[in-house]
């Protein structure tokens, strides 16, 4: 019987992560993020997080703030959702199921004291029970932005469980928590069964969620709202695909101008939306059309 998820240090390799991941269903990489690096950005997000409601439902939790478009309030997480020591271990697990990944979500998830255990399960249900269970469609990520302890709620994982039957239940001593220091994470498949912890301290627990997903898929966060075109024009290219502002494969996500322009085709990829009005009107259907056709190499496998 496990007693502890497999941990890795900083600076840990994708065929290492992958190779956790494909054993438990999830690994611990310790101090991921330096003190400093962890307490910017809780230095840039604080203000967001401490004037966010809880959801008030019993499995967002009564007692849990949840915090999200971080990419539009903090340039440490721009700089940490195309970080590559992440973003290779991503593309590497999902890129077996699809051609380019995108941007799940991103949270902060604080659970203040007093909050219960919340109910184990598995993020991929988000798209039903229906999807066949012989793929991953997301990686995701828990950082622990404080120290994640067995009395603060750290994240409760049940390693295996991803190669289980859906209907499975664990025994409570196949549920682990994943204590580790400030600035680690705990990196997760969609189907391994986890939960936030119980809170029993008299402190907050801060952590950072950011999942990754295939770009076939819809992503959980509504990022377009989240991030529109006027807020995405002033992030990097790399952002801006991560968020879905490109084609998903050939013909994924292409789209109609509101404002008709003639002498264009009117199938045109997420990129046109940031180029300038009076470069587009410059545009030739063969240039419109070469844009559409060409697969950026920021976000390509």
């Amino acid at each position: 019987m496990k007693t502890d998820l497999i941990r890795l240090e900083a600076g840990a390799k994708p065929p290492e992560i992958l190779a956790a991941l494909e054993e438990d269903g999830a690994v611990i990489v310790e101090h991921f993020l330096t003190d400093a690096r962890a307490d910017g950005i809780v230095g840039e997000l604080m203000p967001y997080i401490e004037q966010t409601a809880p959801v008030g439902d019993d499995f967002a939790g009564h007692q849990t703030t949840r915090t999200g478009g971080l990419q539009n309030k903090s340039q440490g997480i721009r700089e940490l959702l195309v970080d590559p020591l992440l973003f290779d271990a991503v593309k590497a697990f999902l890129e077996p199921h699809t051609d380019k990944v995108q941007l799940n979500l991103s949270q902060i998830i604080r659970l203040l004291p007093g909050q219960l255990a919340q109910e184990l399960h598995r993020d991929r249900f988000v798209w039903s029970m229906k999807m066949p269970n012989t793929f991953e469609p997301q990686f995701n990520t828990i950082f622990a932005l404080n120290e994640f302890t067995a009395e603060n709620g750290a994240t409760q994982v049940v390693p295996g469980s991803h190669r289980w039957d859906w209907d499975r239940k664990p025994e409570p001593d196949e549920i682990l928590q994943a204590v580790m220091p400030k600035g680690s994470v705990v990196m997760y498949s969609g189907s391994v069964l986890h939960s936030g912890g119980e809170n029993r301290s008299d402190g907050d627990r801060i952590a950072l969620n950011v999942d990754y997903n295939c770009a076939w898929l819809r992503q959980e966060e509504n990022q377009y709202m989240t991030s529109p075109p006027e807020i995405a024009k002033h992030f990097s290219k790399e952002l801006r695909d991560l968020l879905g502002y490109t084609m998903g494969s050939y013909a994924l996500g292409y789209f109609s101008s509101p404002e008709f322009v003639p002498g264009i085709p009117d199938t045109l990829p997420p990129e046109v939306a940031f180029i300038d009005a009076d470069q587009l009107g410059d545009l030739d259907g063969s240039d419109a059309l070469s844009l559409r056709a060409d697969v950026p190499e920021t976000n390509a496998f």
